[in-house]
């Protein structure tokens, strides 16, 4: 029998943030520049849900240019003003967040992006102070999605077992990582990945945000992986 959802653990982006679309669009840019040109199509496949190290090290085996130590720095504009123009919280996420809120479901962030992104984008859309104190990141674990390492770090420090966790990913990568990790998920195909990436074993997908209070509340049903 499946214990109860103790724990929520959200992805960020493309879960709670739009960023996904904003990111893929500048990345396309970016690789083509670095001599590695990739559709967005290519981009989502490669590199949606995995940490800007993996993306790093994948460009630096693939690019026909070698990168300079900080190369990333001289593209960070790029994010920042789309980021700035565009960003805003995936549709309908406020509202569930507070009627999680309201049913007293706890709850945290656990993304591969780094943690000086996830304070400018998180801030930028109000969300930050929501989950204050409760955001963890790649950065912050020896490897990364798919690896079950983040989340099981994430459960450990808000004292919940990972088999009374719920995750809600929308990465092939993050439904990975929770399964690797024992943990229940929710597999968000609202965005810019396909249900077939996320469906298989411990894992009940959707497409809108307005059901998530509702499958959270009846996740205690669905069979650990």
């Amino acid at each position: 029998m499946s214990l109860p959802v103790e724990l929520v653990v959200f992805d960020c982006d493309g879960v709670l943030l739009d960023s996904e679309r904003l990111a893929v669009r500048v990345d396309e840019r970016v690789v083509a520049e670095v001599g590695w040109p990739l559709s967005q199509e290519e981009i989502v496949e490669r590199f949606l849900g995995r940490s800007h190290a993996f993306m790093t090290a994948e460009i630096e085996a693939h690019a026909s240019v070698p990168l300079e130590p900080g190369w990333d720095k001289r593209f960070q504009h790029l994010y920042d003003e789309v980021f700035a123009a565009e960003l805003a919280p995936v549709e309908g996420v406020v509202a569930a967040l507070a009627a999680l809120e309201r049913a007293g479901v706890a709850d945290c962030v656990a993304s591969s992006s780094s943690h000086a992104r996830l304070r400018s984008t998180l801030g930028r859309t109000g969300l930050l102070p929501r989950f204050a104190g409760r955001v963890f990141s790649s950065e912050d674990v020896e490897r990364g999605k798919p690896a079950p390492d983040l989340f099981l770090h994430a459960a450990a420090t808000m004292g919940v077992e990972p088999a009374a966790c719920l995750v809600v990913e929308d990465s092939k990568y993050g439904v990975a990582a929770a399964r690797a990790a024992g943990m229940r998920s929710l597999g968000f195909h609202g965005g810019l990945t396909p249900e077939a990436w996320l469906a298989g074993p411990g894992t009940r997908t959707f497409a809108d945000m307005r059901e998530l209070p509702a499958l959270v509340a009846g996740a205690a049903s669905l069979p650990l992986p």
